[in-house]
């Protein structure tokens, strides 16, 4: 089992930054690739970024390319999403998520392929 618990969201302005946490925990963490998810008050939740279990390889989606970067600190076992040049439509809470596998797979992108959740964590950019 895997627990996951993201920290870092918040309010802030068109244009600023933050860094959203996920640290997990629990006798089989460590080991797994890692997706960030984001979902908007009656929207499907959509795929945002994953990574790998050496860091090696990492996906975004389109949105977010360029402003977005995903990063894991394996000691520490926390995966870290950097959000800059935030956009008022970025405003969603954001969901760590976590494989039983170390490989993202092809299907990176879709929730089925995660196992563990966290409880997700607020991100707010007003217009």
């Amino acid at each position: 089992q895997v627990q996951l618990v993201e920290s870092g969201g918040g309010l802030v302005q068109a244009g600023g930054s933050l860094r959203l946490s996920c640290a997990a925990s629990g006798r089989t963490a460590g080991n797994n690739a890692m997706g960030w998810f984001r979902q908007a008050p009656g929207k499907e939740r959509d795929f945002v970024a994953a990574i790998n279990w050496s860091g090696g390889r990492v996906y975004y989606a389109d949105l977010v390319k360029g402003r977005f970067s995903i990063s894991r600190d394996n000691a520490k076992k926390t995966v870290y999403l950097q959000m800059n040049s935030l956009k008022p439509e970025d405003t969603a809470t954001y969901y760590c998520a976590a494989r039983e596998s170390d490989n993202t797979g092809v299907y990176y992108y879709t929730a089925s392929s995660y196992a563990y959740w966290g409880q997700g964590t607020q991100v707010t950019i007003p217009s």
